[in-house]
């Protein structure tokens, strides 16, 4: 299987298992639990159809759109993810690039492998940070500092995650950051000799936006529900995120907010935007996927506040659906994760291309020429 084989967000996936040691592998491919609510986030864009209108003249469309104030080219941005030269030897360095091609929003992770500094230099894309809240005031103190000096467009804060999911799949595994090989996993590490040449002779695996603070996931491997269930605050409350909208003064989204109580919290403590998010499933499984939430909270705060869907996404109609249901924009990591296992930032590149293409034919089929023009009389609940 090669690249030119991929034609959608699972082609992508394959050739990531082809391409991946096991335990990696699962680690971006794994949820919570039994996995049923990694499973709903997509199978839930199922429950509503899509009603088209003809002979509406789409010969020109416009598929950009304004996310926290910065334009993008598609009504899609590229969540943060962690841990991203473990995927590929280029990491974050090859979606940052990609991102900016195709002009979209992109996001790096407090436990990214490269740093703030680096990925603001190399790209002029718009980029948020995600900002995971540890216990440790002057590490988080730091990084907001850190982002506000080189110039980021907007911070996430994510809730969803003060303690861990149970990640079955890399409990089996042993899978560490960084990666270490063990007895069981050894001929999945010695079968796929393009990871570990590079992983074995690459720059040095690190963590560098913790530097000077933990040496945990850098120079300590460490499993990543250890590295949550003993470094994040679990004392984080609407107070705290109140002081880091203060501290950080600049464009602020809450990452996994599910509920209408909290996504009216979010617009009285002046967040700019909420992602309906439960983190790709992996945090509470059996709890409900983004886009069940995604009608209820526009009706109680559409119009107030910034929404994007995240999670699930897998196609080009998923972003439509969303866009339909009213959000502002839809986001996902595995969409492009897979594809940067695959093949760096052509398989990104790729992943992009194709949804963008997705998206194009899906407005004209539609009879839409922007993304404007969407609203929830195009859609019908089955």
């Amino acid at each position: 299987m090669r690249l030119s084989d991929c034609h959608n967000i699972d082609d992508f996936r394959r050739l990531a298992k082809k391409q991946l040691p096991w335990p990696v592998f699962d680690y971006i491919d794994g949820a919570a639990d039994d996995e049923l609510t990694k499973a709903r986030n997509t199978s839930a864009f199922e429950e509503v159809d899509l009603v088209p209108d003809v002979l509406a003249g789409v010969e020109r469309i416009d598929t950009s759109c304004t996310i926290m104030g910065c334009r993008s080219e598609l009504p899609l941005m590229l969540s943060p993810t962690a841990l991203q030269r473990a995927f590929h030897r280029d990491g974050e360095r090859a979606v940052a690039k990609a991102a900016e091609n195709f002009g979209v929003w992109f996001g790096i992770s407090s436990l990214a492998t490269h740093s703030i500094e680096e990925i603001a230099a190399l790209t002029s894309a718009p980029k948020l940070f995600q900002l995971y809240v540890h216990k440790d005031k002057g590490l988080n103190a730091s990084m907001i500092e850190r982002c506000k000096a080189a110039d980021f467009d907007a911070l996430a804060l994510t809730v969803d995650t003060i303690v861990s999911g149970k990640r079955e799949r890399c409990l089996r595994s042993g899978f560490t950051t960084p990666p270490r090989f063990s007895a069981s996993s050894l001929w999945s590490y010695a079968t796929r000799p393009r990871w570990t040449l590079d992983y074995v002779f690459g720059p040095k695996f690190r963590l560098p936006n913790l530097d000077g603070y933990v040496s945990e996931g850098s120079g300590k491997a460490v499993s990543i529900q250890e590295y949550f269930n003993t470094m994040l605050d679990t004392g984080m409350d609407w107070d705290t995120a109140a002081r880091i909208r203060q501290d950080w003064g600049g464009t602020l989204a809450l990452k996994g907010v599910m509920s209408v109580a909290d996504a009216r919290r979010a617009v009285e403590i002046g967040a700019d935007a909420i992602w309906i998010s439960n983190h790709g499933g992996r945090q509470l499984d059996g709890s409900r996927a983004p886009f069940d939430q995604l009608k209820e909270i526009v009706d109680a705060v559409g119009g107030e506040i910034e929404i994007i869907l995240d999670g699930g996404v897998r196609r080009g109609t998923h972003v439509m659906k969303s866009l339909a249901m009213g959000a502002t924009a839809a986001s996902g990591g595995r969409l492009y994760l897979y594809a940067l296992a695959a093949a760096g930032q052509e398989g990104v590149e790729r992943a992009l291309t194709i949804l963008k293409e997705e998206i194009e034919r899906a407005m004209r089929l539609m009879g839409v020429t922007s993304v404007q023009q969407l609203n929830r009389e195009r859609l019908r609940f089955r």
